[in-house]
């Protein structure tokens, strides 16, 4: 059985979709002329992997439970804060160092994938 999705998951989901949006805006208006050609790509990137995982967190609260789901939430909001946040940073001149943090993000979009897919398995094995 699904379980009802949190005030806290509900403004979570809703402000990681509006954050993508933001953001993507921002890249494509404000910084317009400002980034070079890969600090664009680089925002280009960080927005699309942003925007991916904020409706893969949607999904996982409106479909998954238990503990797989917790994980995937964990994982698909810290994946879009380390993997896509280390990006922006970089486009906007951030050190070099920064993007040792990129790969760590990524690995939690890796997990987060795999507990959707344990979670909606187990579920559909309940059903």
């Amino acid at each position: 059985m699904r379980q009802p999705v949190s005030p806290a998951v509900g403004a979570l989901a809703g402000l990681l979709g509006a954050s993508g949006v933001a953001l993507g805006a921002f890249g494509a208006h404000a910084l317009q002329g400002v980034l070079d050609e890969r600090g664009v790509e680089l925002w280009r990137t960080a927005v699309n992997y942003h925007f991916w995982h904020a409706l893969a967190f949607v999904l996982v609260a409106l479909t998954a439970a238990g503990r797989a789901r917790s994980v995937a939430l964990a994982a698909f909001g810290w994946g879009v804060v380390l993997f896509s946040g280390s990006l922006y940073a970089l486009a906007l001149g951030a050190p070099r160092w920064c993007g040792a943090i990129t790969p760590v993000g990524g690995v939690a979009f890796i997990a987060g994938w795999l507990a959707l897919g344990r979670a909606l398995t187990r579920r559909a094995g309940q059903e």
